[in-house]
Parts: structure tokens; C-alpha cells; sequence
């Protein structure tokens, strides 16, 4: 995958992810964090399996692809997804934002411990410019207080989230597509995500109607499974540095999105952390790009 490939799929991601945080503060109006979790892992499951079928897949047998994909599926789907939930329903978007874009930071070293794929200093310096656009990005956030346990929970998700990234591209899952592949994912979460939610939250505080309907819709398609499909189909042609980078324009579709619909307000702190993350983006993506041509030729 080219350079401007894996950039316009980034800016992709990133844009439809932005707009989850919008998405899931108006769906937690109407229900709990963990219930919201595993309804978007069964809605975007079922959209990605039926799809998967139309298209004549088969549903994967061996137990070694079944083993991979389960741990995809409880680091990404499971632990990350409903720690994002649980985090962004305690702290302001701004910080959620800007705690989410620390998972190229874990995915670099991890790819470092797992894969040995080196970092070079221009990669780094992308990482470096990226992270301090995210910091003045969510800035005017950082001056109220925020819950601890959100932000903690925000971590955690981050590094889970950036764990799975890294095992997709170490164990070589290219034997299933990333239609099914996430589709599967989403299924396996369910199963575990479902009944903790029922235990732990029940169903009394949910409101059924339009007000939940509508953000999960948009929470479970496209900010869910044609995400993780995307990031799936990257991270088999790309580093997964690069495939992580998307993270860093998150919180720019965050913000715009939040002023958009939310009614935020977005200044010019805003706008100047959002080139910072730009550029910072763009010099990682192209950094790891050449680094990975020039060890193949």
C-alpha cells in the first residue's frame, strides 16, 4: 500500500472515529456504558458477518485462526471498546481525545518488543510532533478536572486497543479477510460483552427509543466495524506505527465534530493543535512507508 494510500485510509478512520465521541455521549444519554458497548459489538457484528456472506466468505474453521482472532477480539473489541465507553461517559471529548491518541505511543514500543521493527528518528519526530499537537489540542480540557478512573480507563483502552494492532500484524492474519475477520471479532465480544452488561448494569436505566437508536446506529457501522475493517486491511499492508497513526487525527474530527453538532466551541488552540497532528501524522506515516521500501529492496 502506498504512502497516499495509507494516508487517505488514516484520514478515513480517523474522521469516522472522531465523530463517535459525539456519536457516544448522545447514546449515554439514554443508556449505561457497558450495554452501549455490547449492543454496538452485536448491530456492527451482524452488519459485517451478513455483509461478509453476501460476498460468499466463508466463516473461519481452523483453530489456530479462531485462537488469533478471539485475542484480537478481547483486546480491541472487548477490553478497549468498553474502556473507551466507560472512559468517555467520566471525562470531558477534549481529554478522551487526547488519552486516545496516546496508542501510537504503546504500538511503537510494542511493535519494538514484540516484532523488533526499529524506529527511526524521523518516525519518532513524527510521533514526538504528533503527541504535542494532541496535548495542545485538548489543552482548554485539561483545566477542569476530570475523574480519575476515566482517564485511567482511557489508558488501558488505549494500550488494548494498540496491543491488538501490533498481534495482527505479528501472528499474520491475511489468511482471513478483514471483512470476517472483524465480523467474527465483533461476535466473539458480544458473547462476553452481553451477559456482563446485563450482571452488571441491567436494563433499567435504558431508554428504547430514537435518542439511543439513531448514535448506536452510527457508534456500531460506521465508527465500529467499518473502522476496524479499515485498520484491519492497513494494518496487512502497512506497519502497525503506521496503521496506529490514525489516532493522532482523532481528536481534529473529535473537536470539529463536537463544534458541529455538539455546538463546542473550536478556537484557534484547537486549530493550531490540529495542524501539529497533521503534520505529525504525516511525517510518521511517510517515514515508516520509506523505511519499510528500503528493507525490501
Amino acid at each position: 500500500m502506498s504512502s497516499r494510500a495509507v494516508l487517505a485510509v488514516i484520514v478515513l478512520v480517523a474522521m469516522l472515529i472522531g465523530g463517535n465521541f459525539s456519536a457516544l455521549k448522545f447514546a449515554l444519554d439514554h443508556t449505561t456504558p457497558f450495554l452501549l458497548t455490547s449492543l454496538r459489538t452485536v448491530v456492527g457484528g451482524t452488519f459485517l458477518l451478513a455483509f461478509a456472506r453476501l460476498r460468499g466468505e466463508v466463516f473461519p474453521t481452523e483453530r489456530r485462526d479462531l485462537i488469533n482472532i478471539f485475542v484480537v477480539s478481547f483486546s480491541i473489541t472487548t477490553v478497549s471498546s468498553a474502556l473507551l465507553v466507560f472512559g468517555v461517559n467520566r471525562v470531558p471529548a477534549g481529554v478522551a481525545s487526547l488519552l486516545a491518541s496516546t496508542m501510537p505511543l504503546f504500538t511503537a514500543v510494542l511493535s519494538l518488543v514484540l516484532m523488533s521493527v526499529p524506529i527511526s528518528r524521523m518516525a519518532a519526530a513524527g510521533l514526538a510532533i504528533g503527541f504535542g499537537g494532541t496535548l495542545v489540542l485538548a489543552s482548554p480540557s485539561l483545566s477542569g478536572s476530570a475523574a480519575t478512573i476515566g482517564i485511567v480507563a482511557l489508558l488501558f483502552s488505549a494500550l488494548a486497543w494498540a496491543f491488538g494492532n501490533v498481534y495482527m500484524k505479528w501472528q499474520d492474519m491475511t489468511n482471513v479477510s478483514p471483512i470476517m475477520l472483524v465480523g467474527v471479532q465483533l461476535y466473539m465480544s458480544a458473547a462476553v460483552l452481553v451477559p456482563f452488561a446485563l450482571l452488571v448494569e441491567g436494563t433499567a436505566d435504558t431508554e428504547w427509543g430514537l435518542g439511543l437508536f439513531v448514535p448506536l446506529f452510527y457508534a456500531a457501522i460506521p465508527a465500529n466495524a467499518v473502522t476496524f475493517a479499515l485498520l484491519a486491511t492497513v494494518v496487512r499492508r502497512a506497519t502497525p506505527t503506521q496503521a496506529a497513526s490514525s489516532a493522532y487525527l482523532i481528536p481534529v474530527f473529535g473537536v470539529f465534530f463536537g463544534w458541529l453538532i455538539r455546538d463546542e466551541g473550536l478556537g484557534w488552540t484547537e486549530a493550531a493543535g490540529g495542524v501539529l497532528v497533521i503534520i505529525g501524522v504525516y511525517v510518521l506515516v511517510t517515514a515508516t512507508a520509506r523505511q519499510a521500501a528500503a528493507l525490501k529492496n
